[in-house]
């Protein structure tokens, strides 16, 4: 899962960023409104935490810019503003929650868990394709009722093809989601073949009956037998 802080106070902006990093998941960070319109314009995320007062604009204005883009990402609040007009409007906008500062890290995390469940799994903890179950809140996969042991490249890349059966994706997108959106810079994917590879193998052995299937010259998709 990949999060985007927006928030331009550098040492709550570290302290979320660690905190997120530390429960596996892909962190990116903007500290003002240029830096956040740049982010999202370019890239997606799974959740985006946004400040509504940032050097240079309104987060209310990164909301109405997501709207008008017909972007999903789900968006959390979080803001020392706390007056009911700011929840109303940012909520009008299309947040999916508010949360304001200060606030617990592990209330922020619930919250994260929530609207991705929400939104991504039907409000359902576990995620089914197959024969194959994902517990996201443990990082755990299961084919039929034995657990199968992945590495966490590996369960980020059959966590992101689940949440998207059918759907055909270029490796590109399969890298920034993953990995970050610095991996735009790289001169191969040769560490995505790697991993996927990896990952058909184990899927197969474990008697799994859905298959990353390649597209040649584009990318992958995940179809169920």
């Amino acid at each position: 899962m990949k999060i985007l802080i927006v928030e331009d106070e550098p040492e709550l902006r570290e302290l979320i960023q660690r905190s997120l990093e530390k429960e596996r998941y892909v962190v990116e960070t903007a500290d003002n409104f240029n830096a956040a319109l740049y982010k999202i314009e370019d890239y997606d995320y799974d959740c985006i935490l946004l400040d509504i007062m940032l050097p240079g604009g309104s987060g209310l204005d990164i909301l109405e810019r997501l709207k008008s883009m017909n972007k999903r990402e789900n968006v959390i609040i979080i803001s020392a503003k706390d007056s009911l007009e700011d929840k109303i409007q940012g909520l009008d906008l299309g947040a999916d929650d508010y949360l304001s500062k200060p606030f617990h890290l592990a209330e922020l995390s619930a919250r994260i868990k929530s609207v991705i469940r929400r939104h991504q799994h039907n409000g359902k903890l576990d995620i089914i394709q197959g024969n194959v179950r994902i517990e996201p809140d443990n990082f755990k996969v299961f084919v039929g009722n034995k657990e199968l042991e992945l590495n966490r490249k590996e369960y980020d890349i059959l966590l992101y093809f689940i949440n998207r059966p059918g759907r055909l994706i270029n490796k590109s997108t399969l890298a920034e989601s993953v990995w970050g959106d610095h991996i735009d810079q790289v001169d191969n994917f040769d560490f995505i073949y790697a991993q996927i590879k990896n990952l058909r193998k184990k899927l197969k052995e474990a008697g799994a009956n859905i298959e990353l299937k390649a597209v040649y010259g584009f990318g992958y998709k995940m179809i169920v037998e």
